[in-house]
């Protein structure tokens, strides 16, 4: 039988995608497109930030 993965944790999953997103803003000429990634990559910082604000510990 197939050993299953341990799944990703939603941080773990943004932090992942934030960094493909940093990665191709680089090779991506100054224009709409970089803005728009520019634009993507500063709402997962605020979803982790919502989200570590959300699940602390009280």
């Amino acid at each position: 039988m197939r050993k299953r993965s341990k799944p990703h944790t939603f941080e773990q999953r943004l932090a992942e995608y934030r960094q493909r997103l940093e990665n191709e803003a680089l090779e991506v000429p100054d224009g709409e497109m970089r803005t728009a990634i520019a634009k993507r990559i500063e709402q997962l910082q605020l979803a982790a930030d919502m989200n570590a604000w959300l699940t602390r510990e009280k």
